[in-house]
């Protein structure tokens, strides 16, 4: 097991580098860059920049030179039009564009190896200090979600599994699907309306993971308070995410259930709980912990984003979903190493908990 998971260790290397190239590539082909971003303001706010700088010790270029200079950058830069080179070389090398593409992709890669992601270009402040301040709201909502979902969906779909076909399995049925078909954030929506002082109920708050005078408060009213704060994003969020695991679940033990082993047992006068605990909860649970790495990931940097602008909670998410419209790469390729990162190793731990809930499967065996 020991080589196995050196294995998968060192696979990680390669797996990271394909998706920062890939992502790298996507990003260079893509209009409306930094540099673009910064000529668009400029153009905006300055009425005579060629006046501005294109004068050298009190002499002004040559109308020829500079209309030389300015066709050499039109093509280069969207709406660079009448804004001088010289500028824009400053504004290339402020962004880091003033280098080529392989050499900055390296330059990247080298600066990722001991977690250095530079700066924000905008917010001026380290990517990783930023993804350490965002980092405990998405923790937050990703942990207790992805706890009471699982907590929510096992009981509910063995249950389910064991009564199916009965009143309790049509009626818990309808729910599930009435709960999956509504959006995460339209309940939220509703859940702010009628219980965080929209038309009815104020009884919870409505932006923020903690209250403004947390460092005045206990350590129990913390405690409360932090939930409290939690209790709305964390519902909303559990209504949309517990349908499919529920369904998942029932089928993976109808199906076990179904089984010539289970049958031999009832057979043999083996209790039904025995059955049910001991011989088919360890074998039908395996595909239900093979989607829990994809799931916590899901809630964790993706299903959180419309929740978090919802309550105004500032999380990873948000962070990364205005990185990307911003333009703000050093946060959006930081942010996608971490992602990508805790991915993969969920992904390994989840590889070991199969081999914790069933010691017969060896990974190592089946890697040679």
């Amino acid at each position: 097991m020991l080589n196995y998971i050196i294995k998968r260790l060192f696979l990680i290397i390669p797996t990271l580098l394909g998706i920062l190239a890939v992502n790298f590539i996507i990003i260079q082909a893509a209009p409306g860059g930094p540099v673009e971003k910064a000529i668009a303001q400029i153009k905006g706010t300055e009425v005579s920049v060629t006046e501005r700088f294109t004068s050298s010790g009190g002499e002004q270029l040559s109308n020829s030179q500079t209309r030389n200079n300015f066709s050499s950058t039109e093509n280069k830069y969207r709406g660079s039009q009448g804004i001088d080179p010289d500028l824009i070389k400053e504004l290339e090398k402020q962004y880091g564009f003033d280098k080529p593409p392989l050499q900055r992709f390296f330059e990247m890669l080298k600066n990722y190896l001991v977690f250095d992601f530079g700066e924000s270009f905008y917010k001026d402040k380290s990517v990783i200090s930023l993804i350490l301040e965002k980092l405990p709201v998405s923790i937050s909502l990703g942990l207790w979600t992805t706890l009471f979902v699982y907590l929510i969906s096992i009981p509910l779909g063995i249950k389910k599994a064991v009564k199916d076909g009965s009143k309790f399995d049509v009626y818990s049925s309808s729910l599930i699907i009435v709960g999956y078909a509504i959006p995460g954030f339209l309940f939220a929506i509703f859940l702010i309306v009628i219980f965080a002082g929209g038309s009815y109920l104020d009884i919870f708050p409505l932006r923020g993971l903690v209250s403004d005078n947390w460092e005045e408060l206990s350590v129990i009213e913390k405690i409360v308070d932090y939930f409290w704060h939690l209790t709305l994003p964390v519902l909303a969020m559990v209504i949309g995410g517990f349908a499919s695991l529920t369904m998942l679940t029932k089928n993976s033990f109808l199906d076990e259930i179904n089984k010539q082993y289970v049958l031999t047992a009832r057979a043999k006068g083996v209790g039904e709980k025995k059955v049910l605990y001991g011989h088919v909860f360890r074998n039908a649970m395996l595909i239900v912990i093979s989607g829990f790495p994809a799931a916590f990931i899901n809630i964790l940097f993706t299903s959180s984003l419309l929740i978090e602008v919802i309550f105004s909670l500032d999380g990873l998410g948000l962070l990364g979903f205005e990185a990307a419209l911003g333009r703000d790469y050093p946060v959006v390729f930081g942010s996608l190493y971490i992602f990508t990162l805790i991915g993969l190793l969920l992904r390994l731990i989840s590889d070991l908990t199969y081999v914790l809930i069933d010691p017969r499967i060896d990974f190592e065996r089946r890697s040679d």
